[in-house]
């Protein structure tokens, strides 16, 4: 009697107390299973809690099964029905095809099929597989129409967590402290304030985000000034789902139609002064874009590039002298953009608790001490290549050059040969 080392797979979708009640059946249902095959010896269970099962990419334990398969800790892979497996087709067929070449059999239990000597298995296998992926593609229709029937009806989603309001049961509660903070915002921007100068003139006040921080992010007071919520309105479909098999969300720049409707709870401002607020913000945006489209996303400036700060931003490119024959510049760590340097806040009154304290680094800096480098490293290449092996724990002090070329051609060759048998796996 041939012994099999069986694999269990099982999945709910939801993380609802029905559904991990029905985790429990399954689990002793594939426990009777076993107990039914004397020749069945059980490796692991793996098993995805309140995971969809359209994408594998979230499943954690479906990757981790796929990655003992591959490691040989099992030959049996047994689960109840292709949509527990998956409910993407090509996903299913991809899966199941590449564990029929490890060797690995998939046993779907309520489906009757069995991957490996089932002749018109894999049939069966791309039909149970295409129904599954159109029940969750008729799910996602179901849950759409859903959610346009709660917009209709104004329902309130999110966590509550928005300065100016309380969240009391289902409805919005105006929080008067809160909201006059909010009120000062919209005042700051009608008078003319950018985003910064509000920032810092909420810092000088003392006044607090909704996480209760005293230091403000400009993108905080962006997303305030453009939140419908404050002027008694819902606003719906911000984002949204492009592909219902990705599941990855996606921000809704005019793909999607917005619903926006009368809201239940007070406003914090007057609809005139939010649209007034949305025209000028449009204004500044369209005098913008044409500098954001030359500028582009891709900067030639070497250092912005390479340099990273202590703190993990990268660096900003700014003047320094102006006034000499030629303009001389600094670099400033992002994060003191936003928040300003140290010696900038202490000058404005402001706290200096949590700000990068990175100083500045003027460019004839960096180039000096690029120069200096690539001197060393020109005047004396093989003692540079000898202290970089040495620094890097390399080993290879005393190895004759052409011993390192040859061991150097001999892992080109296996790379060559790897990336050949990727592409035949892929094929």
């Amino acid at each position: 009697m041939r012994i099999r080392k069986v694999a269990i797979y099982a999945r709910v979708s939801t993380e609802h107390e029905a559904q991990l009640s029905a985790l429990e059946n399954q689990v002793q249902y594939y426990d009777d299973l076993i107990d039914r095959h004397p020749d069945w010896v059980l490796y692991r269970r793996y098993i995805d809690e309140g995971i969809t099962g359209t994408s594998i990419s979230k499943r954690k334990n479906f990757v981790r099964m796929m990655e003992d398969a591959k490691d040989g800790h099992f030959d049996l892979i047994v689960t109840r029905e292709v949509s527990r497996f998956a409910r993407n087709t090509v996903d299913t067929l991809q899966q199941t095809r590449l564990l029929k070449r490890m060797g690995i059999e998939v046993y779907f239990t309520e489906d009757g099929i069995w991957t490996m000597n089932d002749e018109d298995g894999e049939l069966r296998l791309t039909i149970m597989a295409t129904l599954a992926q159109n029940e969750s593609k008729k799910t996602s229709m179901r849950v759409k129409a859903g959610q346009m029937v709660s917009f209709q009806n104004g329902v309130v989603y999110g966590t509550g967590n928005v300065l100016g309001y309380d969240k009391v049961g289902p409805e919005y509660v105006i929080n008067e402290e809160q909201a006059e903070t909010v009120r000062r915002i919209f005042d700051l921007y009608l008078a003319g304030n950018g985003y910064h100068k509000i920032m810092k003139q909420l810092e000088k006040e003392g006044r607090r985000t909704a996480m209760g921080k005293t230091m403000w992010h400009y993108a905080t007071v962006g997303h305030i000034l453009k939140n419908r919520l404050y002027c008694g309105e819902l606003e719906y479909r911000k984002e949204y789902v492009p592909d219902y098999l990705e599941q990855k969300r996606a921000k809704n720049k005019g793909e999607l139609e917005r619903v926006i409707v009368e809201g239940k709870h007070q406003p914090i401002v007057t609809k005139e002064e939010f649209e007034r607020v949305q025209k000028m913000m449009a204004e500044k945006d369209a005098q913008m874009g044409q500098r954001r489209k030359n500028k582009g996303v891709h900067s030639d400036d070497l250092w912005r590039r390479k340099m990273r700060c202590q703190c993990g931003h990268a660096f900003a490119k700014t003047k320094w002298h102006t006034k000499t024959d030629f303009i001389t510049y600094t670099y400033k760590c992002y994060d003191q953009t936003r928040t300003g340097t140290i010696a900038a806040r202490l000058k404005n009154g402001l706290g200096i608790e949590n700000v990068c304290r990175s100083p500045l680094v003027q460019d004839w800096k960096m180039y000096t001490m690029a120069q200096k480098v690539l001197h060393a490293v020109f005047d004396d290449p093989e003692g540079t290549l000898l202290n970089a092996a040495a620094v890097l724990g390399c080993g290879i002090a005393g190895v004759e050059q052409s011993e390192v070329l040859r061991d150097k051609e001999v892992i080109e060759e296996q790379l060559k040969k790897e990336r050949g048998r990727y592409e035949t796996l892929l094929d």
